[in-house]
């Protein structure tokens, strides 16, 4: 018995070391780095795999969810909040899919798609990855820029020359463990979480609107144009391509057994994490909305689309000064969270796809100015109440390339020969699959209407 205990140990070892020999990780110096206490209680194991799914979450109540739902909020009232339901739960299948390939291969999504593609399809894979990723950066800089005028009355520009201080917030939690930056993130979600809900108490929705909103679609939402480009824009701003690439990289960094059982057990748990993380910025994204919709929408203010303007208007409509206040500290909390989770994607995504390392210092300066210069350029050019369309615009940029990460997502974790007995079962093929289907053809009518205007 004692031996073939031992015999176990050693097999299970090798096939660490084997695994470790075979791979080059993206964020190589926290893989692996913390501990999972193997047999303990179901509570014990959750804590341990708690932090990716938080860092995930974060993609999903960024400054560029703001614009949409704002806007959709003060124009559509309640409407797209069943828009926002859905988008979440396709969120919840595809982060689950992202951190099962991870766990199962040992590789991100970046490494597979280099791994599984000729070399000019990955190339350009990484070229649209980029693109999302300085979209993405694009809503964190005039996100955190408006949140600094509100706050300090500061001009917009010099806001947006003073995102670029947060370089050095990276570097410093980069340089700490791993948890440093989950504890940081999860953190500033609370902040957000709390200033959002004192916000509904002094707006008092209307409940059964907002109950109707999300479980009763409205066919305007597909007939209305306008509506439609907001509902695009609000599935690109839930569901991030960035997102995917982080997720199945984050989440090696917990030490499980590389077994079948401990993949399972690192996969169940993971889920749990991932799931419950998407659930609470699903309570962000509807606040957003409902709070626009009460606030805006039921006192004739449906034209309210800039951010600013939303904070004018909060504090006197809802009769106390907290209400702008709040608005501000969560905005900025919110621009400040998805700085650091954005950077650790561009890594990923560089290191994946190019099977290169980068400076972090130098990756954060190429990143941020990638978003500084345009946001300096059209702030400058078209005044600061362009601030707020370029936050949707970046939305629907994140939701055209969209299927470029979903569709490799899908046919890599329904592929046996990658996955074995974790291959994708025929339902979960078929939603999957399905959800990339629904994403590439929304995609494509949001492209035509855009080009071919009726």
């Amino acid at each position: 018995m004692v031996r073939t205990k031992e015999k176990e140990k050693k097999i299970k070892i090798a096939t660490e070391e084997n695994q470790e020999e075979q791979h080059a990780y993206s964020l190589s110096e926290v893989h692996r780095s913390i501990d999972v206490p193997h047999g303990s209680s179901f509570l014990r194991m959750l804590l341990a795999f708690t932090g990716p799914g938080l860092l995930v979450a974060v993609g999903y109540m960024d400054p560029g969810n703001w614009a949409t739902d704002l806007a959709g909020g003060a124009q559509f009232g309640y409407s797209l909040l069943f828009v926002i339901a859905i988008s979440n739960l396709m969120a919840i299948v595809l982060q689950a899919l992202a951190l099962k390939l991870g766990i199962v291969t040992g590789r991100d999504l970046a490494q597979t798609c280099r791994d599984e593609y000729s070399k000019p399809v990955g190339f350009g894979l990484w070229i649209l990855a980029e693109i999302a990723i300085s979209a993405t950066d694009l809503a964190e800089v005039v996100g955190s820029a408006v949140a600094i005028q509100m706050l300090f009355g500061l001009p917009l520009i010099v806001g947006v020359l003073i995102t670029a201080l947060d370089v050095f917030l990276v570097l410093f939690l980069n340089s700490k463990s791993f948890r440093y930056i989950e504890v940081v993130v999860a953190a500033l979600i609370a902040v957000i979480s709390l200033s959002f809900l004192a916000e509904l108490i002094f707006a008092k929705p209307e409940w059964s609107g907002v109950l109707n909103g999300f479980f009763v679609p409205q066919a305007q939402i597909v007939t209305n144009p306008k509506m439609l480009y907001i509902a695009i824009g609000i599935l690109g701003a839930t569901v991030m391509p960035h997102n995917l690439y982080l997720h199945s990289s984050i989440i090696q960094t917990r030490k499980f057994d590389l077994t079948p059982e401990g993949k399972r057990e690192a996969i169940r748990f993971g889920t749990i994490d991932s799931t419950g993380s998407l659930m609470g910025a699903l309570f962000v994204n509807a606040a957003i909305l409902v709070l626009a919709s009460a606030t805006f929408h039921t006192t004739g203010h449906q034209d309210v689309a800039q951010i600013q303007d939303a904070y004018e208007l909060l504090s006197p409509l809802l009769g106390t000064s907290l209400a702008g206040l709040f608005f501000a500290i969560a905005l900025l909390a919110s621009g400040e969270n998805s700085t650091l989770t954005g950077t650790l994607a561009g890594q990923i995504v560089m290191e994946g796809f190019l099977d290169i390392k980068i400076n972090p210092l130098l990756r954060r300066i190429i990143t941020r100015a990638l978003a500084i210069v345009p946001a300096i350029l059209v702030i400058w050019h078209y005044g600061e109440g362009s601030a707020t369309s370029l936050l949707v615009l970046s939305q629907v940029i994140l939701s055209v390339q969209l299927s470029f990460a979903v569709i490799p997502l899908v046919k890599f974790t329904s592929d046996k020969r990658l996955m074995g007995e974790f291959a994708n079962p025929n339902w979960l093929k078929a939603l999957a699959w399905g959800i990339a289907v629904i994403i590439a053809v929304l995609n494509v009518y949001l492209l035509y209407s855009t080009f071919f205007p009726a």
